[in-house]
């Protein structure tokens, strides 16, 4: 007879199935001269998702299949590139590319010295040049994203690394942008400044809100959390979701029962990767208390996501950096929550300089792959995600 303490035995005591997580390696380009930011989107309208990438001196794409290279723009500021920003805003299949330029990040004052955005427009053959168009901008300009702020609208939001006139992370606070988009893309572009008490802000992720997003924004001083209301942009209630704390990286996802995690690498180009769980279900700016060190070990931790890759209903986190550690290695490896414990496994062993990574089901197989560009490396590979 079986009975309920039996039951209760069984289910207690069940041992946790262990998944080691499995990709296979596609080398894509392995003449990247930086690789500073990665995009990942629809291009050339065929349903597939390409990758973006911001180079030193290109913005670039690669066509979903053979993974050919054609150039958007090229030579586009006297300084490098910096970021690139891809997502179809306007439901015709294909996305809208803004990228960010003149990156100069010990000019905090001089426009135009430091700093540059400019919005591309497509051309009829997308594998042809784009006709970038200059918009308003800030010094030191670092990472940008497209933002859903109703069912239809999208903003383009901007974040530069300083504050005007900042010196090692003192003074103004960082002016971040929001630029609503012209029907006509050559006209001036509306723009307000949404925030301006962080310093050092490296980093942002997008995660959805209803019919809208919300922003979640790491710098010195720790992240906070923007959503669009009543037609502007407000921060949370709380003030700052996570203070005290340093961050260069910062991605947002949930976990089991709906519940949010964040992940962060500490502090900015640091060696702690964090996650901070979400311990009730009220906001989640008012709860996310529990932080854990996933390692120390990096060495300028430079790229993140979050995701459940495994399809273990419990998120995992990808993790690159660009500078050997102390075991003289780079690379990226995948931090797996099973059975309450978090183990690691090599995604790339001492291969990857890693700058930037996305995550992306490229081949719609249901599953994401991991896209990731290396500095020292000058590589752009393809993890495909093969684990079961």
């Amino acid at each position: 007879m079986i009975t309920a303490s039996f039951i209760f035995y069984f289910f207690y005591y069940l041992p946790v199935i262990f998944i080691e997580p499995k990709f296979e390696t596609q080398v894509i380009d392995t003449a990247v001269a930086i690789g500073y930011g990665l995009a990942i989107g629809d291009v050339d309208g065929d349903r597939k998702p390409d990758i973006l990438l911001a180079d030193k001196k290109q913005f670039v794409w690669y066509r979903n299949g053979d993974w050919k290279r054609f150039v958007m723009v090229e030579n586009l500021t006297e300084s490098d590139n910096v970021c690139i920003a891809a997502r179809d805003i306007d439901g015709d299949g294909k996305v809208e590319v803004a990228v960010g330029a003149q990156w100069n990040p010990g000019e905090t004052s001089d426009t135009l010295k430091s700093g540059s955005v400019h919005y591309l427009i497509r051309p009829k053959d997308p594998t042809q040049k784009w006709t970038p168009v200059g918009l308003h901008h800030e010094p030191t300009i670092h990472r940008m994203r497209w933002v859903k702020v109703t069912e239809n609208t999208f903003q383009l939001i901007v974040l530069p690394l300083h504050g005007r006139g900042n010196k090692a992370g003192e003074g103004q606070g960082v002016n971040v942008i929001a630029y609503d988009i012209p029907k006509n893309p050559n006209q001036n572009w509306k723009y307000e400044v949404i925030d301006n008490t962080m310093h050092l802000t490296h980093n942002l992720d997008v995660v959805e809100n209803g019919k809208s997003e919300q922003i979640y924004i790491g710098g010195k001083e720790g992240i906070k959390v923007f959503s669009f209301e009543g037609g502007t942009w407000v921060a949370s209630s709380g003030g700052w979701l996570v203070d005290g704390k340093s961050f260069g990286e910062v991605r947002v996802a949930k976990g089991p029962g709906g519940k949010r995690i964040i992940a962060g690498i500490e502090p900015m180009h640091g060696t702690e990767l964090t996650v901070y769980a979400q311990n009730t279900n009220q906001s989640f700016q008012q709860a996310a208390e529990a932080r854990t060190v996933l390692t120390s070990d990096l060495n300028q931790g430079h790229a993140l996501g979050v995701y459940d890759l495994l399809g273990i209903e419990n998120n995992q986190v990808v993790v690159g950096w660009r500078e050997p550690n102390a075991e003289k290695k780079v690379g990226i490896k995948i931090f797996v929550n099973q059975g309450g414990s978090w183990n690691n496994f090599w995604v790339d062993e001492n291969g990857m300089a890693c700058e930037d990574l996305q995550l992306a089901d490229l081949d719609g197989d249901g599953k994401q792959d991991i896209i990731a560009s290396g500095r020292s490396t000058h590589n752009l590979k393809i993890y495909w995600n093969k684990s079961k």
